[in-house]
């Protein structure tokens, strides 16, 4: 018999029952250090009073009207934004997906706009993660993601993560795009060089194509910037962010230049949900708090420190774990044993990190994480360690 909750999710046995700051206490009372962060969502970790405060107050004034009408909180947020980033314009979604389904028909709807609408295909890397809708499935093209729920729409094409030779070969008189993530996070926290985002910069402008960031992951002050791809001095035309936007409320972004925004009037997108009254007061909140002088430049302090343990780790079990990766507090240790186990193990230890694709464990504090939960979160990942070698000794 089927479960009543449809069984698309393998979770763990844990049933949490509340949250305080970086840590999860599950109904039996034990206490877990929150790693995963819910997939670098709670950058602000749980139940923070001045989250707290703006969605309760929100709440006894206004949930939600849809976009039939102005929405003040949306007008606010997306200036705040706009003088924060590249971006000209802001629509506001429920999640990441939905905000790089608004990237998608952005960049298809530019060249029809002006004229060419044989450009629709949009290149992307493998390894890639862009959300769970049959476009952003087509556009990673993972097979585990994509098997069973073919046909697949068309336009949509991979290369080989890092291979430019591969990436030129692919832009051609049908291409309107090419989407990256700076850091990819499902596909085994692998950051991009700054010196590639500049080639894909200057690749996109020469070919009259658009460049997207989907930052979903990478965004939101996790790797010590507001977004990633600051860190190379580049800007795309259209970005996606989610996640930590929200502070752990669903709420999701698509940022654009004006250029790459132009076919977007009235009628070519829409929204019940996104932008509403709730989520546009905790966003307030996030970005103010984000952007508070200190916070950022905090997270790169943290980001130092945790990787100096980790790469301690890494050289005290050599059978166990290959490297450190990632960027700011977006780490992964790529692993030599099971990632899955690594997990586990972790969790036996009451701290929880995230699995990822290339055997890969995520590493995804909230960014308010202190050093003492830094150093307590490695002493933990050791003491997982420590006890994965001894049951692969036994």
């Amino acid at each position: 018999m089927i479960d009543p909750v449809l069984p698309t999710y393998a979770r763990a046995p844990i049933e949490v029952a509340r949250g305080e700051g970086c840590w999860l206490i599950d109904a039996q009372g034990r206490r877990f250090l929150d790693f995963g962060a819910g997939i670098a969502v709670n950058a602000f970790g749980h139940a923070h009073p001045e989250l707290v405060a703006a969605l309760t107050e929100q709440a006894g004034r206004l949930w939600h009207t849809s976009n039939l009408y102005r929405v003040p909180g949306q007008e606010r947020l997306a200036a705040r934004l706009v003088e924060e980033t590249f971006a000209d314009t802001v629509f506001f979604t429920n999640s990441g997906a939905e905000a790089m389904e608004c990237a998608i028909k952005m960049a298809r709807k530019f060249h029809s706009h002006h004229g060419n609408p044989e450009r629709f295909r949009i290149v992307a890397f493998e390894g890639a993660f862009h959300g769970r809708t049959l476009a952003t499935i087509a556009l990673a093209g993972q097979e585990k993601l994509v098997k069973g729920f073919g046909p697949m729409p068309d336009g949509f094409q991979q290369v080989p993560f890092g291979d430019h030779e591969a990436l030129r070969a692919a832009i051609g008189p049908e291409t309107a795009a090419v989407a990256i993530e700076p850091v990819q996070g499902e596909g085994g926290v692998r950051a991009v060089p700054p010196q590639c985002l500049k080639g894909l910069r200057e690749l996109c402008g020469e070919h009259g194509i658009l460049l997207i960031f989907d930052e979903v992951q990478s965004g939101y002050g996790r790797t010590g910037k507001l977004f990633a791809h600051e860190w190379a001095g580049v800007t795309p035309d259209i970005m996606a962010a989610a996640k930590g936007i929200g502070g752990g409320f669903p709420l999701g972004a698509c940022l654009a230049t004006e250029r790459a925004a132009a076919g977007m009037t009235a009628g070519t997108h829409g929204s019940t949900y996104g932008g509403n009254p709730l989520a546009m007061a905790v966003g307030e909140k996030v970005l103010e708090l984000m952007c508070a002088p200190g916070f950022l430049p905090r997270v790169s302090e943290a980001s130092g420190r945790l990787r100096q343990r980790l790469e301690g780790l890494v050289a005290a079990f050599p059978d166990l774990l290959e490297e450190v990766r990632g960027e700011g507090l977006l780490m992964g240790l790529k692993c030599r044993a099971s990632n899955a186990e690594l997990v586990a193990r972790a969790r036996d230890a009451e701290l929880l990190v995230v699995p990822a694709g290339d055997n890969v464990v995520r590493i995804l504090p909230p960014l308010i994480a202190t050093d003492a939960e830094l150093d307590e979160g490695v002493r933990r990942l050791e003491a997982a360690c420590g006890a994965l070698r001894a049951a692969q000794a036994a």
